[in-house]
Parts: structure tokens; C-alpha cells; sequence
């Protein structure tokens, strides 16, 4: 413990700096606990240029390990090697938020594949969800690779480890999986059981968010949700039955990516035929040509996985579609896009 003032007993003025005579311990402290809930990463930068001795406790271990996700949210146009080597110091404190969206910006952004692996390996080692989600999603696809890179039975156990955390999007590709018998013993009844179960979080999430937001308002069929600058009006009930589905958080790496790819140095990449996953939310570009699978209806769109399919399909593209087709597809389950087809991984 250290203290800031050589002589805080003596008595020199009048008025005291209260501030200078808290111990550097206290001060950590407070600062983790800011940095943990900071809302955007301004207010933390903020916070270290008040003053020289901010800044050098504001860098402290500590206060990094801590750091919350929104901390990370920055913009594609604003990343530079400062805010690169402020990602290191925080992944160098353990903090796993950092870990994983490092992890991902450098696997998708910045092709240093196996970087980003072991960056998001170290996250989902320490159970973090997000992290256990999106090695499924390349194991499914085998990113960063060839066709034969894929191992479905890999991505099937990733995507089980992280819905038993409560991760929305896992539980319902887990779901799908065993529906389909894609990388996994066939289950029909059990799949459906984990999609009911992934609605239901999902409802519960949104009576969450109306109830805090304004607790004497009672919850209404239908609410308008904003995903930046798209509007769709939907109802918070459930995705996979005939229900439109509530819009969840998206993690501010996903948005990252989404803006790199379309206005920012990776948009040469998708000029050159690599597409994203058409799912708003989601962000994830192909890492080869065909990577992902495209609607066995319209071939307009293409999705990284069964969930981003399933949420696009209630969120956007079931009024999008061939109209032709919807009526029949409702009919067999509303999956969206006509199901999945396992014979060809080019459809959905």
C-alpha cells in the first residue's frame, strides 16, 4: 500500500486534496469498478486523461482484468496500433472480453488466423460463451481453411458447452443439429426441446428489457426494435414457431466486423466475391469462396450458421423471399429459407 503524499499529516494550506490522500489501492479499486461498467470506451478514456496519476492507475492489471465489453466497442474506422497495443495490454491482464474480441478481429479482420484461434481458445477456456459460440461456428465451417477443415462433431460440443452457460444463439444451432442430425446422432424430439427452450430464454430476455426500461408500462404484443439503422417492428414472442423473434444484444465485435467488411479496408475482400453472413447481427465474412451456405429459396443470401438463418428468417427475409414458397415452408416447421439441406452445403 503506498502512499500518494510524502507529508499528509503536515498541514501546509488551508484546503486539503482529498482526492491525492486516497491510497494508489483505494484508487485501483475504484477504477476497476468504473472500468467494469463503462458504457462506451470514451468514458473510460475519459477517466485515464483527467490527470497523470488517473492515467498511470488507470493501466494498472487490475483495472484492465476488468474491463467490461462495451469498454471494447470501438468503430472500424477509429482502429490503429494504439488501440491494438491497448487490446494487448488488457489480454496481457487476463481480461477475457479482450481476448475474444482481439480473437476475432484478428482471425476475420486482419487474417492472423491462428492468432485470433488461440486468442479466442484462451476465452473459451475460461468459459466464456461468446468465445465457446464462435469456435463453433468455425468448426462448422472450417474458416480460416479448406472444405475438409470442417468438424462437425467439434462444433456440436462447442455449441453444447456454451448453451449450458445460457448463450442464446448456441442453444438454438445446438437444436438444430440434433433436429438435423448434422454432426451429431439424429434427435428430433430432443431438438425441438432445445429450440422451445432458446425461445423462451429469448421472451425472457425481452420482458426484461421492457420491464427495466419502463416498469409501469405493461409489456404490448408487438414492440419496434432498432438494429442501428434498420427498424423492424416485431413481437417478443417466439422465433421458431410462427412468431417473430425479439431482437437480442449483438456484441460490439460483430458490429466491428460488419463495418470493416462493408465500408472499411476489408470491403476489397467482398468486392472480390467473399460475402458476409446476410444475418444483420452477425458480421462474419467468408474466409474462402462458398464458405457459407445461401437460401434454397431465393440464393439471395447466405448465412454462417443455422441460428443467424433461423433469426434473419423472422426478422427480415421471410417477407423478402420468393413468395411462392413461404406458405410451404411455414407449414413444415418454420425453419425459414426452406430448411436446410445437408446434401449441399451451398444451400439452406
Amino acid at each position: 500500500m503506498k502512499r500518494p503524499l510524502k507529508h499528509l499529516h503536515k498541514r501546509t494550506t488551508d484546503k486539503h486534496d482529498f482526492f491525492d490522500a486516497l491510497f494508489d489501492d483505494l484508487v485501483v479499486f475504484i477504477l476497476s469498478k468504473l472500468s467494469s461498467t463503462a458504457s462506451s470506451p470514451s468514458q473510460f478514456i475519459n477517466i485515464l486523461s483527467t490527470c497523470k496519476r488517473l492515467n498511470r492507475l488507470g493501466l494498472h492489471r487490475l483495472v484492465l482484468s476488468k474491463a467490461g465489453p462495451k469498454v471494447f466497442s470501438i468503430k472500424a474506422k477509429n482502429w490503429s496500433e494504439h488501440v491494438h497495443r491497448f487490446f494487448k495490454l488488457c489480454v496481457n491482464a487476463g481480461n477475457l472480453n479482450a481476448c475474444y474480441t482481439l480473437g476475432m478481429i484478428r482471425f476475420y479482420c486482419l487474417k492472423n488466423r491462428a492468432s485470433g484461434l488461440s486468442l479466442m481458445a484462451k476465452a473459451a477456456m475460461k468459459s466464456h460463451a461468446q468465445a465457446l459460440y464462435s469456435l463453433a461456428v468455425i468448426q462448422f465451417n472450417g474458416s480460416g481453411g479448406t472444405k475438409r477443415d470442417k468438424d462437425l462433431r467439434a462444433g456440436v460440443a462447442l455449441c453444447a458447452r456454451a448453451s449450458l452457460l445460457g448463450h442464446i444463439d448456441a442453444l438454438r444451432e445446438l437444436g438444430h443439429c440434433l433436429q438435423d442430425g448434422y454432426g451429431v446422432k439424429q434427435n428430433v424430439s430432443e431438438g425441438r426441446r432445445l429450440l422451445v427452450k432458446a425461445n423462451a430464454l429469448e421472451l425472457a430476455f425481452v420482458i426484461r428489457a421492457v420491464t427495466s426500461a419502463s416498469p409501469s408500462r405493461s409489456l404490448s404484443t408487438s414492440s419496434v426494435l432498432t438494429w442501428r439503422a434498420v427498424d423492424y417492428t416485431v413481437c417478443p414472442l417466439l422465433s421458431d414457431y410462427g412468431y417473430n423473434v425479439a431482437v437480442p444484444v449483438v456484441q460490439p465485435v460483430n458490429w466491428f466486423m460488419r463495418e470493416w467488411f462493408e465500408t472499411g479496408p476489408g470491403r476489397v475482400e467482398m468486392v472480390a466475391g467473399l460475402r458476409l453472413c446476410a444475418h444483420i447481427g452477425c458480421g462474419r465474412p467468408e474466409t474462402r469462396a462458398h464458405e457459407f451456405r445461401r437460401c434454397s429459396v431465393c440464393g439471395k443470401v447466405n448465412y454462417c450458421s443455422r441460428g443467424c438463418q433461423a433469426l434473419d428468417w423472422k426478422l427480415r427475409h421471410k417477407m423478402e423471399c420468393s413468395p411462392e414458397e413461404v406458405v410451404g415452408e411455414d407449414n413444415n416447421g418454420g425453419a425459414g429459407g426452406g430448411g436446410v439441406d445437408l446434401g449441399n452445403d451451398d444451400v439452406v
